[in-house]
């Protein structure tokens, strides 16, 4: 547990090890829509989660769902920047589709009719967003039943957004006891993004105090591939002093002490989510049973990997997320279990419609994960990655093709190529691109990656 700093909440099952001898779904619920919580996350990596092998992290309630649940271990996202990652995640379609690649591209009308809260809405649902869309500069509140998205970080009675959200979402929950009408609720944090810098003060972490001590006398080992040999390794473009992840890496980063606070500090957020996660599912269990709860993350974080901070570029730890389903009911549709499938953030909105019993339109380029899952000719191979939001030297653009186990990354602005085995170098530390004994492999994913660019639009 966490040492005493989590508050008292009766999530049962994580202490008699069953979600049905704690609450059976009412007669009452059988056969009827399921609510839907989607809890969204901001910067949570996939491995800053115990029941994803981290050691030194503290994340009971995540990790009870994720053993109750159904776990997808390998869940990506097709563009690691808020914006565009949540535009694919209500879309279902890959940027090239969507065509958002900013943060002040609204969705058009149609385009935001066929989303996936859009289209709950049409099947009968009451949606609710609390905490931020993410997406344009005129988010269309108009369209939601409930709508509470300009939340702080910290408020003037010094209440933490992470614990502001979550009272706010524990009400909304309590609120539908007597609701028939079955409701989707978007539970979105900006933890465990950082403060970005500004007038001179360095990115830092914003934590709940009450998590001040927590991990204090813990000892994190770097990265293997932050060290400054492995940096000088880059090309000159991308080793540019304005390039934004080298930037930030220089006051967050770049010293010991700093990789130690920030990194602390780092997990101390992802701490403050598992509580708001158990705070959440105990509300959902107590006053709307009839209920699939889903957490993600926007996109992962890099800690000091590759010499950078940040997301932005296709390497593993800004790409790679938390994803678990967890199912209320004991007769719910989602099953248990851990999943190595390839799956990514445009499956999300089929998945959710396919939950709630709606057909995904053919414009989504995802696939539903809980009616496919098992199946084995549904499986992906690889997927098609980009980041094309800011030119150089700013965030030389990347784009590529990642599988699980090779990657192929070419920054398209100098016509530069990265090819890893995943395999035998989980840390992405030797490009192999001009390897003759990978030739055939490279020119396998070069065609892969032409023929994504022509199908994907």
């Amino acid at each position: 547990m966490i040492k005493g700093v989590i508050r008292t909440v009766s999530f049962i099952f994580l202490m008699i090890g069953t979600v049905g001898a704690f609450c059976q779904t009412p007669p009452s619920t059988m056969g009827k829509q399921p609510n839907i919580i989607f809890v969204i996350t901001d910067s949570h990596r996939a491995d800053a989660l115990g029941a994803n092998g981290n050691k030194f992290i503290e994340t009971p309630y995540l990790d009870a769902i994720a053993s109750q649940g159904l776990n997808f271990r390998q869940a990506y996202v097709t563009t690691a920047i808020c914006a565009v990652s949540r535009a694919s995640i209500l879309s279902g379609q890959y940027q090239q589709r969507h065509r958002i690649n900013d943060f002040k591209t609204n969705f058009s009308e149609e385009a935001w009719s066929n989303t996936y809260p859009m289209l709950l809405r049409k099947g009968g649902y009451q949606v609710a967003q609390i905490g931020f869309l993410g997406v344009g500069n005129n988010p269309p509140a108009h369209t939601f039943d409930y709508w509470d998205v300009k939340i702080p970080w910290m408020s003037e009675d010094s209440v933490h957004q992470t614990d502001a959200i979550t009272e706010k979402a524990v009400e909304y929950i309590k609120q539908q006891a007597e609701n028939n009408k079955p409701f989707y609720l978007a539970v979105s944090f900006n933890a465990a993004h950082e403060i970005d810098p500004k007038n001179g003060v360095p990115a830092h972490y914003l934590i709940q105090p009450r998590y001040s001590d927590l991990y204090q006398d813990l000892f994190i080992p770097a990265p293997p591939s932050s060290t400054n040999k492995h940096w000088q390794e880059f090309p000159d473009f991308f080793k540019n002093e304005k390039n934004i992840a080298r930037e930030r890496w220089q006051g967050f980063l770049s010293s010991p002490e700093l990789f130690e606070r920030n990194t602390k500090d780092y997990y101390r957020l992802i701490t403050g989510l598992d509580e708001a996660v158990g705070e959440i599912i105990d509300a959902a269990q107590k006053y709307a049973p009839n209920t699939v709860f889903i957490y993600t993350s926007d996109h992962g974080f890099s800690l000091g990997e590759h010499g950078l901070m940040g997301k932005w570029y296709g390497f593993q730890k800004g790409i790679h997320v938390p994803l678990i389903f967890y199912d209320l009911r004991p007769q719910g549709v989602v099953p248990m279990g851990v999943s190595d499938d390839l799956v990514l953030n445009i499956d999300l909105a089929p998945t959710i419609l396919g939950i709630a019993g709606i057909t995904a339109p053919a414009s989504m380029q995802g696939m539903d994960l809980i009616k496919n899952f098992g199946n084995k000719e549904m499986r992906r191979n690889s997927f098609f990655y980009e980041h094309t939001v800011f030119p150089s030297p700013l965030l030389p653009k990347m784009e590529g093709v990642v599988s699980k186990d090779y990657k192929y990354l070419i920054f398209t602005e100098h016509d530069y190529e990265l090819f890893y085995d995943l395999k035998s170098d989980p840390h992405e530390m030797k490009n192999l691109i001009s390897s003759r004994r990978y030739r055939k492999k490279i020119d396998q994913f070069r065609q892969q990656y032409q023929a994504f660019k022509e199908t994907l639009p």
